[in-house]
Formats: structure tokens, sequence, C-alpha cells
């Protein structure tokens, strides 16, 4: 028997059970796919001389992880790569926006569009360099984060903290006309702030677009050398020479749970898998509490919040494999791993206002990846290894566009949709279509079909909105691996601290589960208080260990 079972073999599941298996524990890893990795993986599918990734690509947060770095995973083969530029946002006539590797020379880009934006992205810069351990200590430690915030607040104070916690929740929108005299350094803002779902008019969604520029200023956005799916071979290989298991091809049905403690897992073969210690869960929040876990076993109150989970926006993908680098009219775009095409701040608030509208976007905003510009090894010579994706909604009620697009994403609307990513990109790159070789679109359908837990194409565990983060993450209350059920924990991006692929959610999930002394009759202070929200002050099982 297993002492832990984790489903879920994507890069949190795997950080988890590579993290027990530090401990001394035995694991088995239960993944319902072909081949680990979930939303990181690549292969050779569009084009068989091109590596393609298949969902995620480039990965500033695993490079400022303290997580991923304690994992010394260069001992297990993986190594990273950098574009020169970090980041591209051409303009319509024919400038660009740049942020560069290093901070003086995005700076120096700035003052060539207006005098003293140079100076305001640096400020930015030096207050980042000034926080940025409490920060990245924050992000990525279980909430709630007591010593960081500490240290936080105490530098907050010292330097002006109100003002910056303003600065910080403000819309990006206001954040970069209150920063910067000309659009460029706004820019880089906004369209970083669309990584996530949040609107430039969205509370908060200054602080996101400040917190993932400084982090490409700071670390870049790198990418594993040979595609993304070499950072999962890492956590892979590591995880088997601890003595680890991960079992592809097995779908989890149901956390078995007795006397209010998981016990087991079943999958939709009928073998149940008993767990020694714990189950830890790598799936999205709707799954692990309205699909694994039966209600009988969950308080009313979380069934009830459950109905209010929010998803981030769905996403769009198309890969290519193109013949030359992608014509850019704005040269420094081409050096740069990832471009943003969109019309301004104004075209990004366009592109929200229809999302939030239910419509397809006529002229979405597009988030292009050059892969060999940033790893040589990913496709021949003078060609391009290239990807793009947007957002659409996930309920459609109409299309701004004229193709008449439904929401339905048959085989027609692909294509349609297809065309209409590579219309925007041709208005900043001239040329760009003859260059295709091939083309595979990935809809919305098409991403949940990969990883069950991209929902309708959902890329981020849920909204990275402020109403479903901290402590209101996945739910209000909820902001700990730990769940009403002792011995299971949540081990996704569902959980604090969110998307993206950093580990936090399987390396807090996993320290909660170590936590656990020798088996006991007394459930953990977080599960006690989690039963009580739930039951009108009664424990949901008070015969169960925990911490």
């Amino acid at each position: 028997m297993p002492d832990a079972v984790v489903i879920g073999a994507g890069p949190n599941g795997l950080v988890a059970a590579n993290l027990l298996a530090d401990a001394g524990w035995s694991v088995e890893v239960l993944e319902a796919q072909p081949e680990p990795g979930g939303a990181v993986r690549s292969d050779r599918g569009v084009h068989p001389d091109f590596v393609s990734d298949v969902c995620s690509a480039f990965y500033p947060l695993a490079a400022a992880s303290p997580v991923l770095s304690a994992l010394e995973l260069q001992r297990d083969g993986l190594r990273w790569s950098h574009a020169p530029r970090v980041l591209a946002h051409p303009l319509a006539d024919g400038r660009c926006a740049v942020l560069e590797r290093r901070a003086e020379d995005t700076a120096a880009g700035l003052d060539a569009f207006a005098s003293g934006d140079g100076a305001a992205w640096q400020d930015l810069y030096d207050v980042w360099e000034r926080l940025r351990p409490d920060i990245l200590e924050l992000l990525f430690t279980p909430f709630p984060p007591v010593r960081a915030s500490a240290r936080l607040a105490a530098r907050l104070r010292a330097g002006g903290g109100l003002r910056l916690a303003r600065t910080l929740l403000l819309p990006v929108r206001r954040l970069g006309e209150e920063e910067f005299g000309a659009e460029a350094g706004r820019l880089l803002l906004a369209g970083s702030a669309l990584h996530a779902d949040l609107a430039p008019e969205a509370a908060g969604s200054g602080g996101f677009g400040w917190l993932m520029s400084m982090l490409g200023q700071s670390h870049g956005f790198p990418v594993p050398v040979g595609g993304a799916g070499m950072l999962t071979a890492a956590l892979v290989r590591r995880l088997e020479h601890r003595g680890g298991a991960v079992r592809c091809g097995e779908r989890a049905v149901e956390v078995v749970v007795r006397a209010g403690r998981a016990v087991a897992v079943r999958t939709a073969s009928g073998e149940s898998v008993p767990a020694g210690r714990a189950v830890l869960a790598d799936v999205s929040v709707p799954a692990l509490y309205g699909e694994l876990v039966d209600e009988r076993h969950l308080p009313p109150r979380l069934l009830r919040d459950l109905r209010r989970f929010q998803w981030d926006f769905a996403t769009f993908k198309v890969d290519w494999a193109l013949d030359g680098a992608v014509p850019w009219t704005a040269g420094e775009a081409a050096t740069a791993g990832t471009v943003h095409v969109a019309d301004g701040v104004d075209g990004l608030t366009r592109f929200a206002a229809q999302l939030a509208m239910g419509q397809v976007p006529d002229r979405p905003f597009v988030l292009f990846g050059q892969m060999t510009a940033a790893d040589a090894t990913r496709s021949p010579g003078g060609t391009e290894s290239a990807w793009a994706y947007t957002h659409v909604p996930h309920r459609t009620k109409g299309d701004a566009g004229d193709d008449g697009l439904t929401g339905r994403w048959d085989p027609s609307e692909q294509e349609a949709m297809a065309d209409r990513l590579e219309e925007q990109v041709e208005r900043y790159a001239p040329g760009f279509r003859a260059r295709i070789l091939a083309r595979r679109i990935l809809a919305p359908p098409t991403l949940e079909a990969l990883d069950a837990n991209l929902r309708g194409g959902a890329i981020n565990g849920g909204t990275t909105a402020v109403h479903q983060q901290l402590i209101f993450r996945p739910m209000p209350g909820t902001g700990r691996p730990e769940t009403p059920v002792a011995g299971l924990y949540l081990a996704s991006a569902g959980a604090h601290p969110g998307g993206g692929v950093h580990g936090a959610p399987g390396a807090n999930a996993a320290r909660a589960a170590l936590r656990v002394l020798s088996p006991g009759t007394l459930l953990s202070r977080a599960q006690r208080a989690l039963a009580r929200r739930g039951r009108g002050g009664e424990p949901t099982d008070r015969g169960v260990r925990g911490a």
C-alpha cells in the first residue's frame, strides 16, 4: 500500500509526489492521460521536424519559484533557454514596446517613446527588487504567509506602503496612465495583466501586470531546452529515482472516504488504490468537490459556494510550423520569445469587453510565442516553431466578427477562428500566412480533452480576479490545501496561489500532508474550521487523525 496517492501528473501533482518521496513516503501518481505532464507537454504533432509545446510554453514563475529551485531538476536533465528579448508589443506605426533582458535597456527603449518613461520603469523595478524576496515567499508558501506578510508590512510602512498598496490595487489602465507618458510602457503592463483573465479596468489588474512584467524583467520568460515536456520528464525522472511511480491511463473516478477520512482512490477500471496516509488531488476544484468526493462527505456551505466558483477565460490556441522567421514590421519583435498583438490599450479593453458580453472577439488579443527564437533546438535552422492563443467566452452569445461563430467549435468554426488569429498577426507581420507549413488547432474542447483540469479551455484553475484569490481561493475560507475530508488535500492550481507553472499548490499540499503526525484521533485545526463553517459548528467526524 502506498503512503500517498496523487491524482494527476501535472506539474503540481509531480511536485507534491517528489516532496513526499523526499520525506520517505511511498507514492503512486495516477494520471488519466496516456502520458504525464498535464498542461506541460511537447510533441511533434504539427510537423515531424518541429517541436511544439502543446499547452504552456514560457515559464517566468518556474524560474522564480523556490519550490522548483529546491528540487534541483538540472540534475535530472532540465536546462533552460532564453530568447534575446523577453517580450515585445508591436505598434501599428512600426515601433515596438520591448521588455529587454536588462532593466536599463528596457528603460532606454521606453525613454525613446517619452522622456521620463525610462525612469518610471526603473522606479517600478526598484520597488520590485526591494520587495521581491518577501513577495515570492508570500506567493509560494501556504496561506496565510505569516512571516512574509509581517516582513512585507514592515518594509511597506518604511517606504510609503499605503501608496504602494493603492498602486497595486489600481486597474492596469490607470496604473499605466499614472506612470507613463506614452503607450509603450502602458502596453507592457496591460498586456501582461491579460496573461490572466484581468481586463484593463479590473481592480488589481495593475498589480498583476506589474508582477508579471517584473518577473519577466528579473527572471526572463525562459523555456526548457527541447520542449516543455522536458520539465515534466525531469520531474518524473526525479520521482522514479526516489521510488515513486507514475501510472498513466488510470483515470480516477472516486476518492473513497470512510469515517470521514480519504482511504483510497477508485479508478475507471474498477481498481481501488489504497492510500495509507493521504490522497493529494491535482484536479480542478469542481472535479474534486463535484465529482470525486461524494457530497455527503462535504459541508453544505462548501457545496453552496461551489456553485459560485468562477472559471477564468476559455482559450483558443493554434500551433504553427513556419518556413522562416515571422516578418514583423517592428523588427525588434523578431528576437522576442513572447509577442503581444493588440491595437493598443484601447484594443485590450475592447477585447475584454467583448468577452464580458459573451461575444467571440473580432480582433482578438493574440499572445504569440516564438519558440525557436527562445530555443534553437525546436526547429531546423531558418525556421520557426510558433504558437498563439487568445481567449473566447465559455458561453457564446454572439460573434463580434463576421463569421457567425456560435461557440460550438466544430471543425468549420475552428478553422474560421484560426484564420481570424492569423489575420490579426498578419496586420503586424505582412507575409506571415505565406510562411505557414502546417498548423494545429486546439479549441477549448480539445484543450479539455488533453487535460481535464483545463475545463472549457480555462488555463488558470479559476479566475485570477480578487474575489477568488488568497482567503477566497478557491472559495471563501478555503485558502489552504486541507479539505473537510481528513487526509485529502487540494494540490492543483485551484488552490492558493493559483495558476502558472511554479509547483506551489502541489508543494503546499505535500507539506500539509507531512505535518500529519503518526495515526491519531483528531482533525487538523484547518479541517475542524472548514467543518464548523459548513455544519453550524460541529466537526464532520471526530474520529479522524489530523495534524
